[in-house]
């Protein structure tokens, strides 16, 4: 896969005998051969296959993967990009418009929803498999539904920034009123979904929709908008719970959402720092922006005021052992993770953003057999609380 920020306009890869060789300029005689194909974007790449006719031929960026030979041929892989490219060609641009192909948003928006599911099970029994899987749908929707909308947003912004210049509505794969009709599909199954919950958290999720819609906007007001998109991609820590239980317990629900809010403006801090440079050429804001220097200092507070919230919802939730023990991993890796940041170099704050993944299955981990231990604690609490005869 390309990098991301590889969308140079003048810039070709020629590939030789199976083997990328150096990148070359696009020299005159390939000028007229690009603007004849009217149907790419200035961020396609030049692929040459070194056939009997060794004929040229463009390949977006996008598209050109491990799942892409020097035939030409597509074979099927089980990552994102792959089931993403092997897709037929005219359902590419709407699967990565969702950013199917890009899962670690739909991992962070989903991480919320099972660490309040995992709370809420039953002490001894492992989380409801069945809200898990429909949470989990769920997030891949609103997630793809986020997604659309924020480009339907920033279609401008993202033609002037590099690594979002290849987004399918900023590159003219996708007209706005397709990306709208795609968005009221995205919306309906996420409605269906949530109508297959009880009535309180139906409500409790429609009032999210208010979020998901503003937060596109909030870079252009705020420097402060990683804050908006935490208290809507960990709404999941409030409706799980209800899910399950009927209602929220607030005692527990609103330490784990403050929790969450706080570990996404660490990871998404992060991941501004990628774009700080074109952010500021073209006007947008972030915390990024905002705590520049002293980005890791901002970020150590996030860290204690987060694993502060999580212990509160141990304690309320009656959490045990196991539980404690795992938070005390995650802020080891928190702490290793903001440490060993370099703010300066895209590729290391990459690097650190998707590691959140890991770190929310490490939790989750945690919540469940924090939630298994209870039964080994309650007999033992009983056995002492009989008479020895």
């Amino acid at each position: 896969m390309l990098p991301a920020r590889f969308t140079s306009q003048n810039t070709w890869r020629r590939i030789h005998h199976g083997t990328f060789s150096k990148l070359h300029c696009l020299s005159s005689s390939y000028k007229q051969k690009k603007t004849d194909i009217s149907n790419y974007t200035e961020t396609c790449v030049l692929k040459r296959v070194c056939d009997s006719r060794r004929s040229w031929s463009l390949i977006s960026p996008a598209r050109l993967d491990a799942t892409t030979t020097l035939g030409g041929k597509r074979h099927f892989s089980l990552s994102a990009a792959g089931i993403v490219n092997s897709a037929p060609a005219p359902v590419q641009p709407y699967l990565r418009l969702m950013r199917l192909d890009k899962p670690i948003g739909t991992w962070l928006l989903y991480l919320p929803c099972t660490w309040s599911i995992g709370l809420a099970a039953d002490p001894g029994c492992l989380p409801h498999l069945g809200m898990l899987t429909l949470f989990g749908t769920g997030a891949l929707l609103m997630r793809g539904a986020g997604c659309t909308i924020n480009d339907m947003w920033d279609k401008d912004f993202d033609r002037k920034v590099a690594r979002t210049a290849s987004r399918p509505i900023a590159a003219g794969e996708i007209s706005q009123m397709q990306a709208l009709a795609f968005l009221g599909g995205q919306l309906s199954l996420s409605l269906g979904i949530l109508l297959c919950l009880n009535y309180y958290s139906i409500a409790l999720g429609a009032a999210s929709l208010s979020l998901v819609v503003t937060y596109p906007l909030m870079k252009r007001i705020t420097y402060w908008p990683q804050l908006v998109l935490g208290l809507t991609f960990n709404w999941g820590a409030l409706l799980g719970w209800s899910a399950v239980m009927g209602s929220c317990n607030w005692s527990v629900c609103l330490p784990l959402y403050f929790s969450g809010v706080m570990w996404t403006l660490i990871y998404d801090t992060i991941y501004a720092h990628q774009d700080k440079d074109d952010d500021v050429r073209v006007g947008v804001k972030s915390t990024a922006l905002r705590f520049q220097e002293q980005t890791k200092p901002w970020l150590s507070g996030f860290m204690v005021a987060m694993i502060s919230g999580l212990v509160v919802a141990g304690v309320n939730a009656e959490q045990t052992l196991p539980y404690y023990a795992t938070l005390s991993a995650v802020a080891g890796h928190l702490s290793h993770q903001i440490y060993t940041l370099d703010i300066n170099k895209p590729e290391d704050c990459w690097k650190k953003f998707v590691s959140n993944r890991n770190l929310g299955l490490l939790l989750f981990l945690g919540i469940v057999c924090g939630n298994l231990w209870k039964v080994g604690r309650d007999r033992l609490l009983q056995s002492d609380e009989i008479p020895v005869q």
